[in-house]
């Protein structure tokens, strides 16, 4: 083991943020001497996992790792001055330790004033003796230096009374609280952690050491900032990093990962699925049995995750990296790092799907710029009036497009009315279903305001999945004709309304059915 009185320092230099871990990366320069040598590296986190304990090293001769092992002592902790969470008593009593300190400091003082005085005195007496002995009579100077000393003396010895006593009262009221602060409030010892290494070189200079390893207690999620300006997007990415390791980074180069270590990687077992067929009844060729359900209408990507209780990286591991070092305290609070940004254009709509909502909100699309995957997460949203509120950003990958609704326009309403009417006819025994879907959209503007304003309204028709059941829309009686409808039945329409303008929709379609089909 190393004789020196201090441990090496090895400071974190770099960290990989996992989604429930880190792994931390320190550098050091050592000044070897030929030979081996044992030595004693740290202070570092007594979290670090053991088993992930790796060392490298770089010099121009050869060098060899012998042993590696992190050793773990009770310590007790450095006085340190209290902080926000810490008790009244315990403020206390550093209030009372910093006074006495400074009384301490005072009382030092005017006892070497004191001091001072006296010998001032004793040289001015021995002034006189030999003034007079001589035959020099100077009294009204004589006098006047001993009245200005006596006076100096009295006062410094009032003072100096004045302070022991304050003294003596903040020592007894210390040890009181000293006292009653180890009765209420016991320190537990601290555990730290340091690097035991063996090392052997064939000359002595200095060597390099690249240590890495695991520590839990560390984690990250992504978080954005978007600014809506205009017709103009800027999206912030940020990460909020919380880390409770033992210890702080400081200037360290960040990077964060998806990578899920701890994840099981063994292949999902192959179960037997049995396929039997069989006739189907009479009844079963004389009917289509079919039913009216709910599906979400998607594209391809990952599930969407409830609550973000995890990181959503599309099913693919993902690296940001942090563009300049960044300093994290150990304190288990949450810090926001800045990973990047761009402005690009974001067109804007106000739209409404009043079966869903009969609310108007302000929907803006644009593309993913940003030269990463945008990870799901929470986004606060700003516009000129300052923020707006706070929303969820979806997986996104690299250009691809991103819709971002600025919350609910307090001017519009939406009224809904539905209403059903089925008929069947004789001949052909079908099932007819008409179904009438009138909104109502209404536009409250405030005095002096001018110009007019485009709401898109979208309802749905039902998409058939059988050839025994057929859907059509009546667009001579819709009113106005709709301005789109798609493959999964949405219905679209593009209302120009002006200041304190209202309009109505009319949605007419009809679902047919043969008499052989069951279920509507």
């Amino acid at each position: 083991m190393s004789t020196a009185p201090k441990p090496i320092a090895l400071p974190v230099t770099a960290v990989t943020c996992l989604e429930d871990r880190a792994h931390v990366e320190r550098t050091a320069v050592l000044d070897l001497e030929a030979g081996v040598q044992r030595l004693r590296l740290g202070p570092v986190s007594a979290l670090a996992v053991d088993r992930t304990l790796h060392a490298e090293l770089t010099s121009e001769h050869p060098a060899t790792v012998l042993d590696l092992r992190l050793v773990r002592t009770w310590t007790p902790r450095e006085p340190a001055p209290p902080t926000e969470d810490d008790s009244v008593l315990r403020h206390r009593v550093h209030g009372l330790e910093e006074e006495q300190r400074a009384l301490g400091q005072r009382r030092d003082r005017l006892k070497a004033r004191l001091d001072l005085l006296g010998r001032l005195a004793t040289d001015l007496l021995r002034e006189i003796g030999e003034g007079a002995g001589s035959g020099e009579t100077e009294l009204p100077r004589w006098s006047r230096e001993l009245d200005r000393v006596d006076a100096e003396r009295d006062t410094h010895a009032e003072e100096l009374r004045v302070v022991q006593a304050r003294l003596t009262a903040v020592g007894a009221e210390l040890s009181d609280l000293r006292t009653a602060l180890s009765l209420a409030e016991e320190e537990p010892a601290e555990l730290v952690g340091h690097i035991e290494l063996a090392v052997r070189t064939s000359a002595a200079g200095p060597v390099g050491l690249r240590l890495s390893h695991l520590t839990p207690c560390a984690l990250w999620r992504p978080a954005y900032r978007a600014v809506l300006d205009g017709d103009a997007v800027t999206l912030e990415t940020d990460a909020m990093v919380w880390q409770r390791t033992g210890e702080d980074w400081s200037h360290v180069r960040l990077t964060l990962s998806t990578a899920r270590s701890a994840a099981a990687t063994e292949p999902p077992r192959l179960d037997e699925d049995r396929l039997t067929l069989r006739d189907r009844s009479a009844e079963e060729r004389r009917t289509v049995d079919v039913e009216l359900r709910e599906e979400e209408t998607g594209s391809l990507g990952p599930a969407p995750v409830l609550g973000l209780p995890g990181v959503d990286d599309g099913g693919e591991a993902r690296v940001l990296s942090s563009p300049a070092p960044v300093s994290v305290p150990g304190d288990g609070r949450a810090h926001r790092v800045r990973l990047s940004a761009f402005t690009t254009a974001a067109p804007s709509e106000y739209a409404c799907a009043p079966e869903l909502s009969p609310l108007v909100t302000h929907v803006v699309r644009f593309d993913n710029r940003s030269g990463h995957a945008l990870l799901a997460g929470p986004v606060d949203l700003v516009r000129g009036s300052g923020f707006s509120g706070r929303g969820t950003l979806d997986f996104a990958a690299p250009g691809s497009p991103v819709e971002l609704a600025f919350g609910s326009r307090d001017d519009y309403r939406v009224v809904r009315y539905a209403e059903e009417s089925r008929d069947s006819t004789g001949l052909t025994q079908r099932t007819v279903l008409t179904r009438t879907v009138r909104l109502h959209l209404s536009r409250f503007s405030a005095p002096g305001e001018h110009g007019d304003r485009v709401v898109t309204l979208r309802e749905r028709v039902p998409v058939s999945e059988v050839a025994a059941v057929h859907v059509r829309l009546h667009e001579y009686a819709c009113s106005p004709v709709p301005d789109g409808v798609d493959a999964e039945g949405i219905v679209r329409w593009d209302l120009t309304l002006p200041p304190g303008g209202r309009r109505t929709v009319t949605l007419v379609y009809e679902l047919s059915a043969s008499g052989r089909v069951t279920g509507i």
